[in-house]
């Protein structure tokens, strides 16, 4: 979002009816429109109560010096029209120095300009150096790219994630290309499992990859309708049956591979 200004009424719309509806993560980042979304997002902000929102941004890896990591997130304060974010992220990992990231990080937080750190796109070697760097405080997430064609996650840095206690945000639940067009083969079995639940396949999409306490999706949604669909998307359980016909159609990845990122 926010990278086309002609859109941005119908977006802010949109997050605002997300927001009543009870979706109030928000993310964005600097590198989304060269700043344009967290300009966008300035005034959802304005319009609401701070604390209504859970406010996260990132910081793109070439940005993340401690000087730069620091001056990023106060340019991305700036543009969002806030005197703090609830979440900061690096972005995927650096060239940089760990400890610089990490060290700017608890920085932001002794600040009172973060609330909490964390990462995306790390794989368990990222994120044990990512711990090792920090002195005072904790990860809270690690964000990424997952959804029912791509579950390499699953096989190591969720249980990992599990174990240490640091949450899973899975972005573009439904893959890269519009669904249901993704694995069109097993969209008949989300179809068939929304109806015996009086829901839809993306509400079954979602309910599946967020059935893992730890695990909670960010799904764009620009329409008024696509919003109040996704709101409605965890309200309901799947059975064991259920499962194991999405298991069947969209069974994870046989080995470990590196994890994409978009």
């Amino acid at each position: 979002m926010g990278e086309k200004p002609e859109l941005w009424e119908e977006e802010r719309a949109a997050l605002s009816l997300g927001i009543d509806l009870g979706l109030t993560h928000i993310d964005t980042a600097e590198m989304f429109g060269y700043g344009d979304a967290e300009r966008m997002l300035s005034r959802v902000i304005k319009a609401r109560r701070r604390e209504e929102i859970f406010l996260v941004s990132k910081v793109l890896p070439e940005n993340a010096r401690y000087k730069d990591t620091i001056r990023a997130a106060e340019e991305s304060l700036q543009r969002l029209e806030t005197d703090y974010l609830d979440l900061y992220l690096l972005q995927w990992p650096s060239i940089h120095p760990m400890e610089d990231t990490m060290g700017a990080m608890e920085d932001l937080v002794r600040q009172g300009k973060i609330r909490f750190l964390g990462v995306s796109n790390f794989r368990v070697a990222e994120l044990e150096e990512a711990l090792a760097a920090l002195t005072r405080e904790k990860i809270a997430c690690n964000q990424v790219f997952y959804h029912l064609a791509q579950r390499v996650m699953e096989r190591e840095v969720i249980p990992f994630c599990t174990r240490i206690g640091i949450s899973i945000v899975g972005y573009t639940p439904f893959g890269r290309i519009c669904f249901p067009d993704l694995r069109r083969r097993g969209i008949g079995v989300l179809e068939s499992i929304g109806v015996r639940h009086g829901r839809t396949a993306r509400q079954v999409a979602l309910r599946f990859l967020t059935r893992h306490p730890l695990v909670f999706t960010i799904s764009k949604a620009s329409q008024l309708d696509h919003v109040r669909e996704n709101a409605c998307a965890t309200d309901f359980e799947l059975t064991e049956q259920d499962l194991e016909e999405i298991e069947a159609e969209f069974p994870p990845d046989a080995e470990p591979a590196r994890l994409q990122l978009i």
